[in-house]
């Protein structure tokens, strides 16, 4: 069964730090691209950042460049998010996806989702 789980979420304070996992299974993550994912209280759901799988190149949206890290460990068949410097408009539901290898992780066919995790920023 093809399968992503998150998991790393919680509460912190702003400026704390968080790493969440996208755990794989029934396919190879390596072979995919990895997209994140995140919906605020009130807002659309939203991409932010992805993890090619054709390069390994990362893309970042302006809000979060220079905060968040994607980065792949093969040997666990997980990707994972560094949250750095959090801030409360951080404060949301996040979200893994997989697609096909593509020309580019931003604008891939994300077709396999994890069920989400609570990422909450507040003082």
């Amino acid at each position: 069964q093809v399968q992503l789980v998150e998991s790393g979420g919680g509460s912190v304070q702003p400026g704390g730090s968080l790493r969440l996992s996208c755990a794989a299974s029934g396919f190879t993550v390596d072979h995919y691209s990895i997209g994140w994912f995140r919906q605020a209280p009130g807002k659309e759901h939203k991409g932010f950042g992805c993890i090619s799988s054709v390069d390994n190149s990362t893309w970042y949206e302006d809000s979060v460049k220079g905060r968040f890290t994607i980065s792949r460990d093969s040997a666990r068949n997980t990707v994972f998010l560094q949250l750095t410097s959090l801030k409360p408009e951080d404060t949301g539901v996040y979200s893994c996806a997989a697609a096909p290898p593509g020309p580019s992780c931003h604008t891939a066919p994300y077709a396999t989702w994890g069920q989400g995790t609570q990422v909450t920023v507040s003082s």
